[in-house]
């Protein structure tokens, strides 16, 4: 299992599949083919289907300045590995193809190809929660001191940045207004709901806190601005809502943050290792169930320290409600329903946790159990409802153009 830094992506958004990961193989690429005159890219599946609601035109089009790009889009071609491929060719001044290379953007801003070996970089030895409370039971310990055990010291100042990105995404949310761009025209709410919470008291005060939070980290995804995957940008809302309720409401220290971000990292690596968050591959269950689950086993509100059984059952359930939920943006963009989830999702997490936390932890189906049947949910759903923008929501919330979303290239 990889370092919760692969969960932890710092960058821009809108789409850890759409933008990071293509703009990734697009500087590997280059790399490799530095004379080229120009470069000619091929996007599949999901990520031509939604590609230019996604703005992966644009970031590809950016990363190969000064060389000219040119696009062919294959919605309906779906290469065998992942549903998110795309092939660079480089062009020479003849007009010729002299080097080739196919790519999968497989979520969470990572890339692979046909020649990688996925289980290559290993930091942690425990692939499965249920052996990872078991260590925690012999050691007397946490899971953010497994974390600590297996990422060394160095991961806390990466934590910081991490968190003060998170911060900073927050602030810039409830501050922006106006219109988010892209065929949809919809207005950003987090400032007005911002606004309206402070007027509140008590619960209603913090619920409302905790989904402004949340419409600002997710909208400043939407408009392209920085964030942190959490465990992707179409979640990144969830997670950053729930600390900061926690550090604003509760005066929580920085290191108690830093902490919480380790643990929620590691079941968010343990959701990438077993299953998918990809929500081309597995639908928005794979993105947004795994956020709240994250989410979810977060310090309680309450103030109390959870268990590790307590938080294994916490972040199960934010996985299993969230289960068969499907991927269908309207026009391709991560706006509707993206936006919203994330607000809903840190609400479910708040609820998760403190469900979990007036339990002893016994619960009958396991956090392990719930990653498998998420990942086999994911397979079984139809492509229409994985990022393609062809099926659900996306089919009957609103009339566009499907050039507006790049399904027809």
């Amino acid at each position: 299992m990889q370092s919760i830094r692969e969960i932890y992506k710092i960058g821009h958004g809108p789409s850890s599949s759409h933008t990071m990961g293509p703009k990734k193989a697009a500087e590997m690429f280059l790399a490799k083919n530095p004379d080229a005159a120009s470069i000619r890219i091929t996007l599949y599946g999901s990520l031509a289907a939604t590609g230019k609601g996604h703005l992966t035109d644009k970031i590809l089009i950016d990363t190969c300045l000064p060389k000219p790009v040119t696009f062919e889009w294959k919605p309906l071609v779906f290469l065998p590995i992942h549903p998110n491929a795309l092939k660079f060719e480089a062009i020479n001044q003849d007009g010729k193809a002299t080097g080739e290379w196919t790519a999968y953007s497989i979520g969470g801003g990572d890339i692979i190809d046909d020649h990688t070996n996925l289980n290559k970089i290993s930091v942690y030895k425990l692939r499965h929660l249920s052996d990872i409370l078991e260590w925690t039971f012999k050691n007397g310990a946490t899971l953010w001191e497994y974390v600590n055990e297996h990422e060394g010291e160095g991961i806390w100042e990466y934590l910081k940045d991490v968190w003060d990105v998170m911060k900073a995404a927050i602030v810039r949310g409830i501050e922006n207004e106006g219109t988010l761009p892209g065929v949809i025209h919809l207005p950003r709410k987090a400032s007005s709901y911002y606004i309206k919470s402070k007027s509140y008291q008590g619960s209603l005060k913090r619920r409302g806190l905790a989904f402004a939070y949340a419409l600002a980290v997710a909208e400043e995804n939407a408009s392209g601005g920085r964030i942190v995957t959490a465990p992707t940008c179409g979640s990144c809302g969830v997670l950053p809502a729930v600390l900061y309720s926690l550090m604003e409401g509760y005066e929580f220290s920085e290191i108690k943050i830093l902490r919480a971000l380790a643990t929620a990292g590691l079941i968010g690596n343990l959701v990438k290792k077993n299953a998918s968050i990809s929500g081309a591959e597995v639908g928005c269950q794979g993105e947004i169930g795994t956020a709240c689950a994250m989410a979810a086993c977060l310090p309680p509100l309450n103030c109390l320290e959870g268990t590790p059984y307590q938080i294994e059952y916490a972040a199960e359930m934010g996985l299993e409600h969230h289960l068969g939920l499907t991927c269908d943006p309207v026009a391709g963009l991560v706006q509707i329903p993206c936006i919203e989830r994330n607000a809903f999702a840190a609400a479910r997490a708040l609820d998760a946790n403190s469900f979990a936390m007036l339990s002893d932890g016994k619960h009958r189906v396991s956090f392990d159990k719930m990653v498998n049947a998420m990942n086999q949910t994911g397979h079984d759903l139809p492509s229409i409802y994985k990022e393609t923008s062809e099926g659900g929501l996306a089919l009957f919330a609103g009339k566009y153009k499907k050039s507006d979303t790049g399904s027809n290239g």
